[in-house]
């Protein structure tokens, strides 16, 4: 039954970008040697509106995939193309609501494509726990929705992937993240001065390939290269972990000019722990990039297509779009978002 009359929640949780450290949150690195991760939560979000009916169905919809599933709620299963839905609905049954199945109407909807890299998936989930802890006055802090969520994304459901998307879209704002074995995070708020995060704000360019990348191949690829302790694999988790730390200390001190150098450091790096990190189309834009006024970039998650960000004077950021327009890609400017995952009862329904 719904909680205090509340019948509609609603809930959002930020995507992000990967500054630093990307790739040493997935195991067995950070359970053998710690990982470091620093990302900023942007002004785009993954969006849960979760209705609880009183009837016995199980009515899922994704706006942004245009896919709708209807099943009764003792059959739900976390599979099919809305798994990420049904995985968070079985989760929270099986292990808040004593098993009971309540009928619920799930919708969704993600400012960014399937695959961008800019961690929609699990913002969604995270976004979906959030809804859910509303509705039923669920006991969780923000590290327990950041955990749960991990643990139905990559537990439950299975899916390979690292542990910071959680936790930076529960959290939000810029942090230095740590991993550290026995699967023990700890969240760091970086406190920028205003002026140092305006400055950096205006200098990130995002670009969509126009590509989606199907990140679990390059997951699976990057882990097994860690399990057999490949040199070159671990050579470069090695860099991003110490890129993640001289980073944050750059972006303390405003050094605009020094997180650029790291971002192209830790570029070359990332490449050399998956083969499908870059590919040819994503290297053209990189080139395109650099020669028209970027200090630095990467890109954003797993790479192989998705979303790149680049560092550049704010006064040639204009030329820059341009330049990337015209090589074919999707340009765009971002804002940090200061807030993680909200969420609230509809008013009219309570």
């Amino acid at each position: 039954m719904p909680v205090n009359g509340q019948r509609t929640i609603r809930s959002r949780a930020p995507l992000r970008l990967g500054l630093a450290g990307g790739g040493t949150d997935l195991s067995p690195y950070c359970d053998i040697y710690g990982g470091a991760v620093l990302n900023a939560t942007i002004d785009r979000y993954a969006y849960a509106c979760v209705s609880l009916t009183g009837g016995r169905d199980l009515s899922l919809r994704a706006d942004d995939l245009d896919v709708t599933e209807t099943c009764a709620s003792h059959d739900a299963e976390p599979s099919g193309p809305l798994a990420l839905h049904r995985g968070v609905y079985c989760r929270i049954a099986d292990q808040f609501l004593g098993g009971e199945r309540p009928g619920v109407s799930i919708q969704t909807m993600i400012d960014a494509p399937p695959g961008s890299g800019l961690g929609s998936s699990s913002a969604l989930v995270v976004a979906l726990v959030e809804a859910f802890r509303v509705a039923f006055d669920l006991p969780l802090g923000l590290y327990d929705v950041a955990r749960l969520a991990f643990q139905i994304e990559r537990q439950d459901l299975g899916l390979a992937g690292g542990r910071q998307d959680q936790y930076a879209a529960t959290f939000g704002g810029v942090n230095f993240i740590e991993f550290l074995p026995e699967e023990q995070v700890i969240v760091n708020p970086l406190r920028l001065q205003a002026a140092v995060s305006f400055e950096v704000q205006s200098s990130i360019v995002i670009c969509f390939t126009g590509q989606s990348r199907a990140s679990q191949a390059i997951i699976e690829n990057q882990i097994r290269q860690m399990a057999s302790e490949d040199k070159g694999a671990m050579e470069g988790l090695h860099q991003l972990k110490a890129d993640a730390y001289e980073m944050k200390q750059k972006l303390l001190m405003g050094d605009i000019q020094g997180v650029a150098t790291i971002l192209n450091r830790s570029w070359e790096a990332k490449k050399a722990t998956a083969s499908q990190i870059s590919n040819p189309m994503i290297e053209n834009l990189w080139n395109v990039a650099m020669s028209n006024g970027a200090m630095g970039g990467k890109v954003s998650g797993a790479g192989g297509g998705g979303f790149l960000m680049f560092l550049c004077d704010p006064n040639r950021r204009s030329g820059l779009m341009r330049a990337l327009r015209e090589a074919g890609s999707h340009p765009d400017t971002i804002s940090f978002s200061e807030t993680g995952a909200q969420g609230w009862a509809v008013p009219w329904s309570v």
